[in-house]
Formats: structure tokens, C-alpha cells, sequence
């Protein structure tokens, strides 16, 4: 027998003398994970006197997940999903956003910014005259996004719930006073290649993410045709990297010296390094790994090259 976990419980367990080692049975780590994250949410937003949440639905796999721990914890009827399409967004983002939310049974609001961005054009063109366009137009679109998303939070008295997983965290791949905006980082210490398994657990027993969520490249949807390992290594040789040196505490020469290519590990540890700042101002996360950023992660904001 085994008592539940993330819930009250009650076992009662009378051992016979002489009684051998008792085997603990193998469990699933993505059923902890769910069960942790849901408490988490649950008990952060009872303790803060939040009743009601929102966040933003991407047509991602990374806000899909946390919208459905988000229902699972509060309650369907309890969760609200913004949209916020761009021109840069894909009418099957949106497709499955609106899909995913029919399925958990929460509600949407749509709020596009492509006017919002046709002003913010409008307003710099002069300052900006003569620059090429680079990733300050894309943190815009991003910016945007928060403040629509938190003057929501406060005008309906919702808790605002971030989407970005571990990985994205750990090497800085996200938006300070954007997509970092919010009260609690839920899957913030989960890595992209478990929060992929995490929903394929989900999925089986209840299938609410689209499958075309799933399967889908990751992308930001900032530019034209981006998607994230434009930007990144693929995630399944950046999340063993980064669990290597943030969990395990490894070098750069004890990381190499097990078959990673040289140059992507130091790329990957310089983005962590030069990342610290964005950490030192992102929303506190649920601890679901042997180390998570916040105060199991005690490094100085700047430590130079």
C-alpha cells in the first residue's frame, strides 16, 4: 500500500516482527509533477486569497500545460485565457488556443496587438530611423503582452499565472516586464523536455491539449517563420546540459567530459551567467527539481565573462 501524494491521506501500516525490507514501489515522475504543481497552484492562490487566475494561452505547449494545471487546481469556471494574436501569430495558434480552452472548460478573452504594435511603430520610427529591426521589436510584442495582461489582473482581482518552463529561465529566453509578468511561475522549474512528457501523461488520461500543440515546433511567434532552436541548442541536449550544471553542479570540463560538444556548453553556461538578471526579477516558481532557481540558486547579477 502507499499513501497518496500532494493530498491528505490516511495509512495505517502494522509490520509483522522479523519483517524484511519493504521495497518502495516505482512511481511516475510526471504524475509527481502534475500533483505537485497542482497543489502548488492551489495552496499559493488560497494563501495569497486568490480565487480566480489568468494567464496567457499561446497555442503553445508551455501555457497549454499550465492552463491545465490551472483548471485542475481552481476549477475550470475559475480560469481565464487571454489571447493576444499578433500578424506574427499562425491562425492555428489561435486554432488551438481557443481548442485547448473549449476542452478544459475556462473561458477566453482576445485582445489582438497588431494596432498596439502599429502605434508603438508609429511613436519610435523617428528615433529608430536608420536601425534594422532586431530583437527591441520583438520585446515590444512581448511588453505589450504584459500590460495587457496585468491591467486584467488587476481590474478583475485575478491572480496572473506565468508560462515559462526551466530551461527558458535558465538561459534568458524571455521577455523582463513581458512574458515574465505575473504573481507565480508554475511550471518555472519544470525543463521544456518535461513539461512535453508531463502533458503526454496528462494527455492519457484526459486528452484536453490538442495533439497539434504537441507535435508542433516550439516558436515565440515574435518574427516570420521563428521558431525557438533558431535561438537555442534542441532542447534535449540543452536540458541534460543544464541540468548537469544547475542541478548537479558541473563545469564546463566535467560537462564536455562526458560527449557534449564544447562550444554549446559554453555557450550554453555564458547564457545562464549573463541571464541572472532577468532571474533575479521573475516571479517565484514551484520547486519540483533538486535545485530551482530562486533561493536554491544564490549567484551574484553580475560575475563577468
Amino acid at each position: 500500500a502507499r499513501a497518496a501524494g500532494f493530498r491528505d491521506d490516511l495509512l495505517l501500516v502494522d509490520l509483522a516482527a522479523g519483517t524484511s525490507t519493504i521495497a518502495v514501489d516505482d512511481f511516475e515522475i510526471e504524475a509527481e509533477i502534475w500533483n505537485a504543481l497542482v497543489l502548488g497552484v492551489r495552496d499559493y492562490a488560497s494563501k495569497t486569497r486568490f480565487s480566480k487566475v489568468l494567464l496567457a494561452i499561446s497555442g503553445g505547449i508551455d501555457s497549454a500545460l499550465t492552463a491545465a494545471i490551472a483548471a485542475e487546481a481552481m476549477g475550470a469556471g475559475n480560469v481565464l485565457g487571454v489571447l493576444m494574436p499578433s500578424c506574427y501569430s499562425s491562425a492555428g495558434s489561435v486554432e488551438d488556443s481557443l481548442a485547448l480552452a473549449r476542452n478544459l472548460g475556462i473561458e477566453t478573452l482576445t485582445l489582438p496587438i497588431t494596432p498596439i504594435m502599429q502605434t508603438y511603430d508609429c511613436v519610435l520610427a523617428e528615433a529608430f530611423r536608420g536601425r534594422p529591426a532586431d530583437v527591441t521589436e520583438e520585446n515590444i510584442q512581448s511588453r505589450i503582452r504584459g500590460n495587457l495582461i496585468m491591467a486584467l489582473s488587476n481590474k478583475f482581482g485575478s491572480l496572473l499565472l506565468t508560462t515559462g518552463n526551466k530551461s527558458e529561465l535558465a538561459v534568458g529566453y524571455c521577455t523582463l516586464y513581458g512574458d515574465m509578468n505575473g504573481g507565480l511561475a508554475v511550471i518555472g522549474d519544470v525543463p521544456k523536455t518535461m513539461v512535453y512528457r508531463v502533458a503526454r501523461w496528462r494527455n492519457r488520461r484526459r486528452p484536453d491539449i490538442p495533439e497539434a500543440i504537441l507535435t508542433k515546433a516550439p516558436s515565440a511567434e515574435l518574427r516570420p517563420n521563428q521558431t525557438d532552436q533558431d535561438t537555442l541548442p534542441p532542447y534535449d541536449i540543452l536540458d541534460q546540459i543544464l541540468e548537469l550544471h544547475v542541478e548537479q553542479c558541473q563545469s564546463a570540463e566535467e560537462i564536455v567530459a562526458q560527449g557534449f560538444d564544447e562550444q554549446t556548453v559554453r555557450r550554453v553556461l555564458r547564457m545562464v551567467r549573463i541571464a541572472e538578471f532577468k532571474r533575479k526579477q521573475a516571479a517565484p516558481v514551484l520547486k519540483v527539481t533538486s535545485r530551482a532557481f530562486g533561493t536554491g540558486w544564490r549567484m551574484p547579477i553580475v560575475r563577468g565573462e
